[in-house]
């Protein structure tokens, strides 16, 4: 199954898991109808921004919709990544604890590109360890730069950006998103 299906199916899932209609949840997260059941058909290419904007609103992390982490030494390069306007993330861990799910992610940070990513689950934060490259991260209004082996952390529940103004970065991303209670708990 390739990554088109796999995530249409997981979407699908969730939102049929969570009791709630394709107009709710286009409403919800503004993304269109129509786009929304070709994303769940497995006949269009997911961005980062659309799944976010998807995931968000129905109040579950990112990895709810993507394949399951690689098992434990299997090179990146065998899963494809979600791209949106300037970065491409692969999931390469997922850990789930009473509190909160975070999710691992390896991450690339195109050169001379900016990504505006919009507001996450409520209590949502985000840390970033810089491989290689340097990029420029965090809240619009307090934006930091980090080089290789810094790392940065900012709140994800506001909107909040990434740059690589002088080349590609390559990172590694954690995303700490708060369990909510699921449907019926």
């Amino acid at each position: 199954m390739g990554l088109n299906e796999d995530v249409g199916r997981r979407l699908r899932a969730l939102r049929h898991g969570m009791d709630v209609s394709l107009s709710e949840l286009s409403r919800r997260s503004g993304v269109g109808k129509g786009t929304l059941s070709e994303l769940e058909s497995g006949r269009r290419n997911p961005t980062l921004e659309t799944l976010y904007a998807l995931t968000t609103a129905l109040g579950r992390p990112l990895s709810a919709v993507l394949s399951d982490p690689l098992p434990e030494g299997a090179p990146s390069g065998q899963r494809a990544g979600v791209s949106g306007s300037a970065v491409t993330a692969v999931l390469i861990e997922r850990y789930e604890d009473g509190e909160a799910v975070t999710d691992v992610f390896r991450v690339t940070i195109r050169a001379g590109a900016v990504q505006e990513s919009e507001a996450h689950v409520p209590g949502t934060s985000e840390s970033l360890m810089v491989l290689a490259g340097t990029a420029v991260v965090g809240l619009p209004d307090d934006l930091g730069t980090v080089g290789p082996g810094a790392s940065a952390r900012w709140r994800a529940d506001v909107p909040h950006v990434y740059s690589a103004p002088d080349g590609d970065v390559q990172g590694i991303l954690f995303v700490r998103c708060p369990v909510s209670p699921r449907r019926g708990d």
